[in-house]
């Protein structure tokens, strides 16, 4: 269930797949075998799995309309009979289903059954890479002998999963993860399908562009406007037109069309460094005042800063994304004299960045971006044209804001918060 940026941006820095180079092939020289694990509409089957009568009726879960995050995160079966869409607003719902059950979402339930479920998949294999809250890659190369077939493994995982924790999965079979997870797809709900080395331009090539993992709306429609339709008019076209066109992701998403995916599966714990950090949110009502904006930025920053610090990693680039009532952004971004992972100078560039490309009007929703990482090592702490004062002040705030880290670590993200956070109405 991804709900990130409709081109696959997000999915692509939080993935491996730029970095691995090699060959379909094991160490024995035969094809890999990889299993892309789905569950079909997983909020949905979970909360039918603690209320089977939920079964019976047409139901989605949805988020807050009160918070102002009403849209359908997951819907049943009997709910997707009305051609009710994920991420379609609650009230679109509801004019296309009036006897909809609207179910709030349980977030430790569904946080409870994808451990479980991947549980299941380590009875099977070490290499399992979770691919969000309810999908996973297991590369099962190393159990067939003990298991039998990709197909007969995809086959008892989805039996076990029914049994055990009364929901079901989709899998795909192939050869690499893009057509793994392009095989989960294919069949739904509760089914394994195979994409064989062999003969996978007959299965894959005449699918539309868009069923290509990392071809999201965007992407589609700019490939359709060049001809690319079909996932084999992308195998085919020529690599320089693409690279041109799109840049080096078009030549990758060519030859992820023609099989090329040497991507491995990265087991669990294994946390590539982002590219970017951000945070947005939509809050309970428009901001409109000075004050309330100044609020929303620095609450937003203070998460990028401390994801920032995490990975001990500062940016060199804030940028800010503005969504208007009426669904028009602004985006703009500012380079920063210095590197910083500190929330009070993020903070200030995005507010120095609204200030002056923010014209007036309410503002539905605000997103604080951290760019262009780089290593705390090489942050500002460490050049010398900067004076020793300034170096002073950076490492009492970075001393402060490290400590509040370690004490929400221990007692809670709510055990400290700036003052204007206690009781605010837009959260």
């Amino acid at each position: 269930m991804y709900m990130g940026p409709s081109d696959g941006s997000q999915l692509m820095k939080n993935s491996n797949f730029r970095e691995n180079k090699g060959n379909y092939n094991d160490n024995n020289g035969k094809y890999r075998t990889i299993l892309h694990v789905d569950a079909n509409s997983f909020y949905a089957s979970c909360e039918t799995a603690l209320h089977p009568e939920y079964a019976s009726v047409p139901m989605a879960v949805c988020g807050s309309v009160e918070d102002r995050h009403g849209i359908v995160l997951a819907k049943n079966e009997l709910a997707k009979k009305y051609n009710i869409k994920t991420a379609e607003t609650v009230w679109s719902a509801k004019q296309k289903c009036p006897q909809l059950l609207i179910v709030r979402p349980t977030y430790g339930l569904y946080e409870e059954m994808s451990k479980k479920m991947n549980r299941i998949f380590y009875d099977y294999t070490d290499l399992v890479e979770p691919f969000g809250i309810d999908e996973s890659w297991l590369d099962v190369t190393g159990s067939l002998k003990l298991f039998g077939s990709g197909k007969d493994i995809a086959d008892d995982i989805r039996k076990r999963v029914k049994t055990e924790l009364g929901i079901t999965v989709s899998v795909g079979v192939s050869f690499n993860k893009v057509f793994a997870k392009l095989g989960s797809d294919l069949k739904k709900p509760d089914a394994t399908s195979v994409i064989p080395p062999d003969k996978f331009a007959s299965v894959v090539w005449n699918l539309p562009v868009s069923s290509l993992l990392f071809v999201g709306d965007s992407c589609a429609r700019t490939l359709y406007r060049v001809g690319i339709k079909t996932i084999g008019d992308l195998a085919v076209s020529n690599k320089e037109f693409l690279s041109e066109y799109i840049g080096k992701n078009g030549v990758m998403l060519r030859e992820f069309a023609l099989g090329r995916d040497y991507a491995e599966v990265t087991p669990m714990g294994y946390e590539p460094q982002p590219k970017s950090v951000s945070n947005g949110m939509t809050f309970r009502a428009n901001l409109v005042s000075e004050e309330d904006i100044s609020f929303a930025v620095t609450y937003l920053s203070m998460s990028v800063a401390e994801r920032l610090r995490k990975h001990f990693l500062c940016c060199n680039t804030v940028a800010v994304t503005l969504r208007t009532p009426d669904q028009s952004s602004i985006n703009r971004q500012t380079a920063l004299s210095h590197p910083t992972c500190l929330y009070s100078e993020i903070s200030k560039a995005a507010l120095d960045i609204i200030s002056q490309n923010h014209k007036g009007g309410d503002i539905y929703s605000v997103t604080v971006h951290a760019e262009k990482l780089s290593r705390a090592g090489e942050c500002a702490l460490q050049q010398q044209f900067f004076s020793d004062s300034w170096e002073e002040k950076y490492q009492k705030k970075y001393s402060l804001e490290t400590t509040v880290d370690s004490i929400r670590s221990r007692y809670g993200r709510n055990s400290v918060c700036i003052a204007s956070a206690i009781s605010n109405a837009l959260i």
